[in-house]
C-alpha cells in the first residue's frame, strides 16, 4: 500500500526529491504511435517549458529533468528560507501567475484601502498560497493537469492522462543526488532516442551544455556552485564542469558502441562522495529500478532511519555502496 506523500516528504530530513509521473491508456508525450503513425513529439515541448516557468514560480529548483515517450522525470531541490523571505505581495503575485486568486488578493495587488480585519484574512489566505509554493505535491499538479487538459483536448478524449500519484524518492546527500541526476540526464541515452547528452532533447543536460557555450549557467535550473563555502548562494555543491564531464564519460559507457576502458573513479565528484567506479555504472544507469522511497549512503540512511522510526529500511532505504 503506498505512503501518505506526507510521509515521503520531510524537509527536515531532505529538501532533494525525484519525481516521476507515467502516463496512463498508452498515452504518448512524445514520439510516434507505431499504430496510428501520429506525431507526439510536441508534447515535450510543453512539459519542458511549463516545468521552467514552475521553477520560477514556486521556491522549488529545477536540478535535473528528462521527458521521454510515456513519463517524466525530475529532480527537485525544495527552498523553504526563499519562500520565508517572500513578501506578501510578492506571494500573491506568484501565486496569480497560476490562478486568479480571490477577489480580496486582487483588491489588495490592486491598492486599494481594506480595513484590518480584511487585510488579516489577505495574510491567512497569502500563507496558504506560500505554503503551496513549496509544496512538491503541488508543484506536479500544477505541472501535469494543464498538459492531461491539452493532450485530452488534442485527442479529442476525456478521463485521466497520468497516473494517480507520481513516484517519490528522497535524496538524502550528495552521492544520492548526483547519481539520480546522472540516471535523469541519462534516460535518453539509455532509451536509445539520443547517442549523446548535449543531443538529448528536452532535458537539463542538454539546456546545461547550451549555456555553458555561452559561458553561463541557465536561470531556469538550479545552479552548480562549486565546493561548498561561507556566504555561499544556494546551489549544487560542485563545479558544473565536473558534472558535465562525468555525465559524457558515464554516457560513453552506457552506449554499448562507444564502451571503452574509461576509469570513472577518476572524476573529482566520485571522489568526494566516495563511490567507486563499479557502484556508480550500477547506481546512474539502473536507479530507479535499484532504489526506493529513500536513497542515500549508510550514515545518511541511519540518521534518517533514527529520525523516522515507522521506516521499514529493509523495504523502503536503499543504500548507495562506496
Amino acid at each position: 500500500m503506498p505512503r501518505p506523500r506526507s510521509q515521503q516528504v520531510s524537509l527536515s530530513d531532505t529538501p532533494y526529491y525525484h519525481c516521476i509521473s507515467r502516463c496512463v491508456r498508452r498515452a504518448f508525450l512524445c514520439g510516434q504511435d507505431v499504430v496510428t503513425g501520429k506525431s507526439f513529439e510536441h508534447r515535450r515541448g510543453w512539459i519542458e517549458k511549463r516545468l521552467l516557468f514552475l521553477a520560477q514560480v514556486f521556491a522549488i529548483d529545477v536540478c535535473a529533468y528528462a521527458v521521454m515517450s510515456n513519463h517524466i522525470h525530475v529532480v527537485l531541490h525544495v527552498n523553504e528560507q526563499e519562500a520565508k523571505h517572500w513578501t506578501t505581495c510578492e506571494v500573491i503575485e506568484r501565486w496569480h501567475a497560476l490562478h486568479k486568486g480571490t477577489v480580496l488578493t486582487q483588491r489588495y495587488l490592486r491598492g486599494e484601502e481594506m480595513p484590518k480585519a480584511v487585510l488579516d484574512v489577505v495574510e491567512l489566505t497569502a500563507e496558504t498560497y506560500r505554503q503551496r509554493l513549496t509544496d512538491i505535491s503541488w508543484l506536479m499538479r500544477e505541472l501535469n493537469e494543464p498538459i492531461a487538459r491539452q493532450a485530452n483536448f488534442e485527442d479529442g478524449c476525456t478521463g485521466r492522462f497520468w497516473e494517480g500519484r507520481f513516484k517519490s524518492q528522497a535524496l538524502l546527500d550528495e552521492a544520492a543526488l548526483i547519481a539520480c541526476m546522472a540516471y535523469v540526464d541519462l534516460n535518453p541515452l539509455r532509451a536509445k532516442i539520443a547517442d549523446t547528452p548535449e543531443e538529448s532533447e528536452f532535458t537539463s543536460v542538454k539546456k546545461r551544455v547550451e549555456s555553458v557555450k555561452k559561458s553561463e549557467q541557465p536561470k531556469a535550473l538550479m545552479p552548480f556552485i562549486g565546493n561548498e563555502r561561507e556566504n555561499q548562494s544556494a546551489g549544487i555543491a560542485f563545479k558544473l564542469k565536473d558534472y558535465l564531464d562525468l555525465v559524457d564519460l558515464t554516457g560513453r559507457v552506457v552506449r554499448q558502441d562507444k564502451r571503452g576502458s574509461i576509469d570513472l573513479s577518476l572524476s573529482p565528484i566520485l571522489q568526494r562522495v566516495g563511490i567507486s567506479h563499479e557502484n556508480w555504472i550500477a547506481i546512474s544507469t539502473q536507479f530507479e529500478k535499484n532504489s526506493h522511497a529513500v536513497v542515500g549512503v549508510e550514515q545518511s540512511l541511519k540518521s534518517y532511519i533514527d529520525s523516522n522510526p515507522k521506516a521499514r529500511p529493509n523495504r523502503r532505504c536503499t543504500k548507495l555502496l562506496a
